[in-house]
């Protein structure tokens, strides 16, 4: 059940269906952001994608994704293939540019829904790319 929540999400993400990726959230879900603050629930989590999607077109390719035995944590590794679109704050001025990032995810899991998701990239290369 954890790897098939996991590969929803990441479907769900690739077909830009963020309504199919909040189906996979728990209501109470905490999502520690890269460089960032913790964001608490799934209205929280609504607004990031909302925000990524109008910066960022990403599409995840390479994807390998791990479960522990009980299915309560899982992680996945993958390669973010993206377009910066338009500028986001603090960032580089967004020009069309597109980027290539190796990247990683953690997840802990409850009841069949993602409970907690940490998403990690190496900011600094993505605004080497960019620049």
């Amino acid at each position: 059940m954890a790897r098939d929540v996991i590969e929803r999400y990441f479907a769900a993400f690739n077909a830009g269906d963020s309504e199919g990726m909040l189906a996979c959230l728990s209501a109470d879900v905490e999502h520690h952001v890269n460089e960032g603050q913790i964001r608490v629930g799934k209205v929280k989590f609504g607004e990031f994608l909302a925000h990524m999607d109008h910066c960022y077109a990403e599409n995840l390719t390479d994807m390998v994704i791990f479960v522990n035995e009980d299915g309560t944590r899982g992680a996945a590794e993958f390669t973010v293939n993206g377009t910066y679109k338009a500028s986001d704050a603090g960032l580089p001025e967004a020009r069309g540019q597109t980027y290539r990032l190796p990247a990683g995810s953690f997840f802990s899991l409850r009841d069949g829904h993602i409970t907690r998701v940490v998403t990690y990239y190496n900011l600094a290369d993505w605004v080497r790319q960019v620049s």
